[in-house]
């Protein structure tokens, strides 16, 4: 039976590749959230992508999760990698918010993150293949000053909070070491 498997932590604390190791020899379909903009961000889906062997097949995508169905490697695949939540939910949060953000789209927002999920989840499910989550772990530093900024982390904070409760099993990875949680 398919498994939920969540891992936060903060930046550069080696949740991704700790995420990766869990299931490395196998088959899997890694779901990037990332939209590259710049060099310096095309050089880290770089680099996350030499890390992964020839085992690994990669979607750009963040929403309409049930496209990937249709891929070759869906089909091979035993997991399913999402990398990552939180930037997921920044895009979709860009999606909505045209210039400043209101308090009343959070709610919006949310929702439209948790229908994506849903989706994401019942794929797993219905095709029997493990889902790996990875996100980071935002609600330990100061809040932010900016209005965006603290609905941002917000949303953040219940997103990672429903998906470890609907988990197999939870990590937090501090400073490269990997703690189980559930």
């Amino acid at each position: 039976m398919a498994k939920i498997v969540l891992v936060s932590g903060g930046a550069r604390s080696g949740k991704s590749e700790f995420a990766e190791s869990l299931i490395a020899k196998e088959e899997n379909l890694y779901i990037a959230t990332s939209i590259p903009f710049d060099d310096e961000m095309k050089n880290r889906v770089n680099i996350h992508k030499q890390r992964r062997g020839s085992n690994w097949s990669t979607v750009e995508i963040y929403k309409d999760f049930e496209k990937i169905v249709k891929e070759d490697s869906f089909k091979r695949s035993k997991n399913i990698f999402l990398d990552c939540l939180t930037l997921m939910i920044t895009n979709m949060m860009m999606d909505i918010v045209d210039g400043e953000i209101e308090y009343e789209d959070e709610e919006k927002i949310e929702n439209k993150v948790n229908k994506e999920l849903k989706k994401l989840i019942c794929l797993s499910k219905r095709y029997d293949k493990n889902l790996i989550m990875v996100t980071n772990e935002i609600g330990f530093g100061i809040v932010p000053e900016n209005k965006m900024s603290r609905i941002f982390r917000d949303i953040a904070g219940r997103i990672n909070r429903n998906m470890a409760k609907i988990s197999d099993e939870v990590f937090i990875v501090f400073m490269g070491i990997p703690n189980k949680l559930k």
